[in-house]
């Protein structure tokens, strides 16, 4: 398993609303997208929001929240269309109402995220999986592993950037999954961590590529 320390890290139609949506360009879209995360991934219930087992919620309701109040359906659309890391899902009911759900990183406890499991010896079994971070966090990384802390899974990558491939610790029993936007997850052990034992190399590349020491 590469640890990697980084530095650097790693309302359906509401009359005009829409237009007025648009105003505040990037930046306000950027807003719009935090705060989704925020509520499908951590704070529905804190919010008052219903959300599934499976982690949808009726947009209608999210947008009835004051959080939401100055946004419409079409500002909702264009972020999830627009997102280039694919945050969220929409998907319309028999009776033609939008649910909205964030794809993985939840802290709420979801039962379906429409996960696929990863299988050893499968064409999409990566070699390696990496893990970003920032160098700070390194020490305690390297004595203790990965956790997943109050999240369901550890977010992995196959791959650094301009490397071929990311061996699990499948053999061991700990499960992986492919998220719907193609994001590596595992919920680690029993208490939630990849321990040290399964990361082969760890690599500082900021300000210029450099080997971290396993031990």
């Amino acid at each position: 398993m590469d640890s990697s320390g980084v530095g650097g890290g790693r309302k359906g139609g509401r009359g005009g609303r829409g237009r007025r949506g648009n105003r505040g360009g990037e930046g306000r879209d950027v807003r719009l997208s935090k705060s989704l995360s925020y509520a499908l991934r951590h704070g529905a219930n804190n919010m008052g929001l219903q959300i599934n087992s499976d982690g949808f919620m009726f947009v209608d309701d999210l947008l009835a929240h004051m959080q939401f109040s100055s946004y419409s359906l079409e500002d909702v659309e264009r972020v999830v269309a627009t997102n280039d890391k694919q945050r969220f899902k929409l998907r319309q009911l028999e009776d033609g109402r939008l649910q909205i759900r964030a794809s993985q990183g939840h802290s709420v406890q979801v039962m379906d995220l429409e996960l696929k499991p990863v299988l050893a010896g499968s064409p999409d079994c990566p070699a390696e999986a990496v893990h970003g971070s920032y160098l700070r966090n390194w020490s305690s990384i390297q004595q203790q592993g990965l956790s997943r802390m109050r999240r369901t899974h550890i977010h992995l990558a196959p791959g650094l950037p301009g490397a071929d491939g990311v061996i699990s610790a499948l053999a061991d029993g700990i499960e992986f999954f492919w998220s719907d936007n193609g994001v590596l997850l595992t919920a680690g052990d029993a208490e939630g961590k990849l321990i040290p034992k399964y990361f082969s190399r760890a690599l500082r590349l900021r300000p210029t590529r450099s080997i971290l020491p396993l031990q």
